[in-house]
């Protein structure tokens, strides 16, 4: 079939034609006639929906008084309810074209199979009525491919509802539509009836899903600029092949060529090709109906550049002149449909700096054959002009104004924009210093100006940590750390932290300046000094003495940049003689004993695409993260690691987060990498182990010995725990799973050139699930974690509860 019209249908539309009909005829006739009975019920009657059979009243008069009305035939619905929908009250005076009125008015309301109306000698009307059945459930049968949840909701009957035969028939065209869309052409669905008692049904769908219609092949002619398979590229659908084994775009369906035909427009009008159309698209099923071979025809026409280019506007206050400065088009540059829409944004924002927030503004063609240019005029008509006359600031009692203010995409004086005064709350609540932000506006002095408040609620940006946890090894960590986002109230970030325990002793003084220079770049440094113990872990202890800066700019309204320095003084130290000849302390650890210099440089690409920056239902974050060791010092090493997050909310009380992260860290110039350097996991990274509970492992020491590479993975589902909302509870239920390993071979095989068989590094799959209860108390935010072990190796170190405590001030 020729698709010329990008409404047209596929080929097989005479024959899901015949199908649909078949389908609608089979339901008038169940419904109307004898009904296929899908199972057995009790008592069943040849007619589901006349569960009354009145006889056929002798001839009445049609007109004259109405004395009383009776309503006959009703089991349901009240007479009440019927006599409420009926336009007739006693005393009327009827005729034919009044009772026809009163029948058609009864009859869509959609409560009753039949109505019937009738005047009596004495005046009485009386009204019998059919009720329609309710339907007791719905039942899908034969359905694989489409889950039952997606059909139920594509349905409009349900059950406790009430049955017509037109809901019925609308659902089968929407069943049959969810599986074209599917790529399920040939789908066909009948329905059926069973009859209960009480005036009940059971509506059943028989679907016969038929087979996924795919593509063989995607055939283009009139192309000479683009070869078919670049053509191909730029369609969402693709041709069947083995390996698309995740995709479904490798089936025919109708509504996605029409967006193909769209994107193959825009990808040739992007590349100067203003005249280019496509002829005909045709769909050829292959005679087993598996799949379609498509044909498109396409006029490439010639290749034009830019004409003419003007700007015409109605408003002597906005000079054209200067607007056509502003476009991103030359005239003699190649045609671009993209940089049309560019020229127009870029118009917008410079009429709305102007003051003029609302403008129309319509660019027309005239293209020359001769020449291969076109012309374009871009005609600017002046809209109604609504200036911010005032921002208010209210609830701040502790951040400064300017703080606030330059969050705002919009200043005084500026033409009103819903959409940026939306990005500046979102960028306040990014901020963190708040608990709620409000932006709404008031209508000012005059007609065409407008007061926006800023409503902001504070909340602790001060924040005394302590953490503590317990293992299956006996193990107890505590740790103390003091920060403050909101520096005096100027939106600094300032870190003065000491903490001790079991693991870790650790002075750490940090400091961010968020807009430095009054630019929208961040600029900090950092001073730490650090000692781990890892005696019972790893029998070594590190200290690290060191600084560094950084630098964070913004590329665009979602990405971001950062780029570092550091320099540190490294140590390792062993206890007295575990390294000596006699010692028993494995290479792996005791080639890094002794102090070294570090000296790194580093970059950090973070992408933050979420629908909300505190609670995200939607979107995804991601970030990549690189550090090169060896701008002098004395270790050489790239090291690598990424990261990334997929929120989606089933409802606003179910979120599942999926997350995945990443690392690799090498040397080069002939160093290993040290021990300092490696990737340890466990505790709060990965939940159910201890602090480098997992991975790479000295057997005849028992020590934890690290990993070069990493891989991590965590699905985590949010879900209501039943308690009221104020008491601040969340519950989620999660499950991670992921593997640590990789050791440079020299730590890994023995003098003789053999694995080491002392050194466990299989990397092998670990994994624990588990349940996370999050308490946001008085005290500050509080986080439980239990956990069961579902996958590990006999050398692991492992623990089934944790909890760690946050207290704001």
């Amino acid at each position: 079939m020729i698709l010329n019209d990008p409404r047209a249908a596929s080929t097989t539309g005479d024959r899901n034609l015949r199908r649909t009909c078949a389908a609608t005829a089979s339901l008038l006739a169940l419904v109307a006639g004898t009904p296929a009975l899908a199972q057995t019920a009790p008592a069943p009657s040849t007619d589901p929906v006349q569960t009354a059979a009145p006889a056929t009243p002798d001839p009445r008069p049609e007109t004259g008084v109405v004395n009383r009305i009776l309503v006959q035939g009703n089991q349901r619905i009240d007479q009440t309810t019927v006599l409420s929908y009926l336009p007739i009250q006693p005393g009327d005076t009827i005729d034919p074209v009044i009772l026809d009125v009163a029948i058609r008015t009864l009859t869509r309301t959609q409560l009753f199979a039949d109505v019937q109306i009738g005047l009596q000698p004495n005046g009485d009307l009386i009204v019998r009525i059919v009720e329609n059945p309710i339907i007791n459930q719905v039942v899908f049968e034969g359905n694989g491919a489409v889950s039952e949840d997606k059909l139920r909701e594509e349905v409009t009957i349900s059950p406790r509802g009430i049955y017509t035969r037109a809901r019925v028939q609308e659902d089968v065209g929407k069943i049959i539509e969810l599986y074209r869309l599917s790529g399920r052409i040939s789908a066909t669905v009948t329905p059926k009836l069973v009859q209960l008692e009480q005036n009940r049904v059971d509506v059943i769908f028989e679907i016969d899903e038929g087979p996924e219609t795919g593509v063989q092949a995607i055939t283009f002619l009139g192309n000479d600029a683009f070869s078919d398979s670049e053509l191909r590229e730029v369609m969402v659908t693709k041709q069947s092949r083995w390996w698309r084994l995740f995709t479904k775009n490798d089936n025919y369906d109708p509504g996605r060529l029409d967006y193909d035909r769209e994107q193959l427009r825009k990808f040739y009008t992007n590349r100067g090709y203003y005249d280019f159309r496509i002829t005909s698209a045709v769909a050829e099923l292959a005679p087993d109906d598996s799949a379609f071979a498509m044909t498109l025809t396409v006029d490439e026409g010639d290749k034009y550049n830019f004409g003419d280019i003007q700007v015409v506007t109605q408003n002597d206050r906005l000079n054209a002149d200067f607007l056509e400065l502003l476009l991103p088009i030359r005239t003699g540059d190649l045609y671009e449909s993209d940089k049309i829409e560019s020229s127009v944004d870029a118009l917008t924002f410079a009429a709305g700096s102007a003051g003029y927030a609302f403008v129309d503004i319509n660019p027309t063609y005239r293209p020359n054959p001769d020449t291969d240019t076109i012309d374009v005029t871009f005609n600017v008509s002046e809209g109604q002009r609504v200036y911010v006359d005032r921002i208010n600031v209210i609830g701040n009692t502790r951040t400064i104004d300017p703080v606030i203010r330059r969050e705002l995409m919009v200043t005084e004086g500026d033409a009103f924009n819903r959409t940026l005064l939306e990005r500046s709350r979102n960028n306040l609540r990014a901020l963190g210093f708040f608990k709620e932000v409000t932006v709404d506006e008031t209508r000012g002095a005059a007609p065409d100006r407008s007061i926006v408040n800023v409503t902001v609620e504070e909340q602790p940006t001060g924040e005394l940590s302590v953490g503590a946890g317990f293992s299956s090894v006996d193990s107890f960590v505590v740790n103390l750390g003091i920060s403050e986002r909101n520096f005096r109230g100027r939106g600094q970030n300032v870190v003065a932290r000491v903490e001790w325990g079991s693991l870790r002793q650790q002075i750490d003084f940090r400091f961010t300046e968020p807009r430095f220079l009054g630019r929208d770049i961040g600029a900090g440094f950092d001073l730490f000094h650090s000692r781990y113990d890892f005696q019972e872990e790893s029998s070594f202890d590190y200290r690290s003495t060191g600084a560094g800066v950084r630098l964070t700019y913004p590329l665009n309204g979602y990405s971001r940049l950062s780029t570092r320095y550091f320099i540190k003084d490294d140590e390792i130290l062993v206890p007295f003689g575990y390294c000596d000849a006699n010692g028993i302390g494995s290479s792996a650890l005791c080639e890094q004993v002794g102090a070294s210099l570090n000296s790194s440089v580093g970059y950090t690409l973070q992408i933050d695409r979420r629908n909300d920056p505190i609670r995200a239902t939607r979107g995804w974050t991601g970030s990549l993260r690189q550090d090169f060791a060896g701008l002098g010092g004395d270790v050489n090493y790239v090291k690598t690691e990424m990261d990334a997050n997929v929120y989606y909310g089933i409802t606003p009380s179910w979120i599942v987060t999926v997350s995945g992260a990443a690392g690799y860290v090498s040397g080069w110039s002939g160093d290993a990498v040290r021990i300092n350097d490696r990737f340890f996991k466990g505790g709060n990274s990965f939940r159910g182990f201890e602090n480098a509970g997992m991975g790479p492992r000295d057997l005849s020491t028992n020590d934890a010995l690290g990993g070069n590479f990493y891989a991590v993975g965590s699905v985590e589902l949010t879900l209501p725990n039943g308690l009221p909302e104020q008491y601040g509870i969340k519950t989620s239920l999660f499950a991670d799973v992921g593997t640590l390993g990789v050791l440079d071979n020299r730590y890994t095989l023995g003098t003789n050139g053999l694995p080491d068989t002392t050194i466990a590094d299989d990397l092998s799959l670990r994994a624990s699930a588990g349940l996370s209860v999050h308490w946001k108390s008085p005290m500050g935010p509080i986080r439980f974690d239990f956990s069961k072990i579902l996958r590990q190796e006999d050398y692991d170190r492992t623990e089934t509860f944790r909890f760690s405590t946050s207290t704001q001030f």
